[in-house]
Parts: structure tokens; sequence; C-alpha cells
């Protein structure tokens, strides 16, 4: 279920228009990650990202009033156990593998084809 950057899925049908996206709310996204770890809200902040509304997390910057192909949602890894999402035994494995939040996005997302949790790496200043 977890994935890295280089899904052979992502790069084909959905990197360019994620990219486009990301590169537009990089900051804000990196800020919001932030906050959530100063905060202390989580150690593991999540962006799910869907075309269409969904459930998860609470919608963070809506694709309509910000010009972007993807909504952007808000959560943590607790709510993804809570939903029975990433089993809590493979919580430790997803700890393990999720990337510095300094430095990488962490983005889960969901569509018709394609549902994982994708990396991609914040733009240097």
């Amino acid at each position: 279920m977890i994935s890295d950057f280089n899904d052979p899925e992502l790069s084909g049908k959905y990197l360019g228009t994620i990219t486009k996206d990301f590169i537009k709310v990089s900051d804000i996204l990196k800020e919001a990650s932030y906050q959530v770890r100063s905060r202390k809200f989580s150690e593991y902040p999540i962006f799910p990202i869907s075309k269409e509304e969904q459930p998860l997390g609470q919608l963070f910057l809506g694709k309509t009033e910000k010009k972007l192909d993807w909504n952007y949602y808000i959560t943590y890894i607790d709510e993804f156990i809570q939903r029975k999402l990433v089993a809590e035994e493979l919580l430790e494995d997803f700890k393990m593998a999720y990337k510095d939040p300094d430095e990488f996005c962490c983005l889960f997302v969901m569509d018709k084809d394609f549902t994982s949790f994708v990396y991609i790496p914040y733009p240097e200043d």
C-alpha cells in the first residue's frame, strides 16, 4: 500500500498533473505540515488529494477556489488507522517508510484507478 516516488502508474498518468498543482501549493502544504507537527497533532501529516469530494481528512485547499486539478485535504496517520486504511500492525512499516516531512510532502492520491501514498519533494528555496 505504501508506494515510493517511482510507481510506474503514477509517473505515466498522474505525475504531470500532480506536479503542476504541487508547485502552486507546496509552500502552503509545507507550512501546514510544520504546524501539524509543531502543535503536536501528529508527527505524520498526510495530504489526501482527489479530483472528487471524498470523506478522508478535512478539505484544506479546494480545486475550484485555487484553480487546481486536485482537492487537497489534511489528516494524519491516526485517521488511516481508525478507518482501517492502514492496518495497525503495519503502522511501524508506515513510520519507517515515511520520508522527512521537512523535505517531502506525503500525499495520498485517490482517483478511480489509483490509490496510493506518494512522497513529493518540496521545491528548493
